[in-house]
């Protein structure tokens, strides 16, 4: 085969076999990220609590229908818009954040489709590391108007149990029982 017909058939061979996949990064917008817990007050209400302090990481790979997160929670941000609960969730048989400082949740995305759906994880809080699903209630992404640049963003719940984690006081039956909710929006790196 003379060069010009072997590179003229290299050209087409290239263009022929698809493009390797390449994951997107992210990077957790703290601004508009606030994950809260949600628990029964003695089975009266329901206390929420936001942590206005997160940083994070999110991989999407769409052509591969995979991806990944990590979220870094500051313990000590934990807001329910009351002091005294403030200043019990931050004590020893709570968060424990003299100790503990941080809440993180490491994640792989799990999609039906084109959507992630779902993310199986890992929680780690008081030191402990116990495996976590979110369900995933929305999803979207869009060229973020200020930032010129594509944000994504989700809504993503599950249930864990607070003694599971060290936390065993007042954790009997409903009371035990924490609803984790992660609201994140996170810009595509440069």
């Amino acid at each position: 085969m003379s060069r010009h017909k072997w590179i003229f058939a290299a050209l087409i061979a290239a263009v022929s076999v698809p493009a390797l996949a390449v994951a997107d990064h992210y990077t957790i917008d703290p601004d508009h990220t606030y994950p809260s817990l949600e628990f029964s007050h003695m089975g009266l209400s329901v206390w929420r609590g936001k942590f206005n302090k997160t940083t994070g990481k999110v991989t999407l790979d769409r052509a591969a229908k995979t991806g990944s997160a990590e979220i870094v929670v500051d313990t000590t941000s934990i807001d329910f818009g009351h002091d005294k609960m403030k200043e019990h969730a931050l004590t020893a048989d709570w968060l424990n954040v003299g100790k503990f400082p941080t809440m993180t949740y490491k994640g792989v995305l799990k999609f039906k489709g084109d959507m992630p759906v779902s993310i199986d994880g890992q929680l780690t809080l008081l030191g402990v590391t116990k495996p976590l699903t979110l369900k995933i209630n929305s999803f979207k992404c869009i060229d973020h108007p200020f930032y010129k640049k594509e944000a994504c963003g989700a809504d993503a719940e599950g249930v864990l149990n607070r003694a599971d984690f060290g936390m065993t006081k007042y954790s009997e039956g409903e009371a035990g029982k924490v609803y984790l909710r992660i609201q994140v929006e996170a810009l595509k790196d440069d």
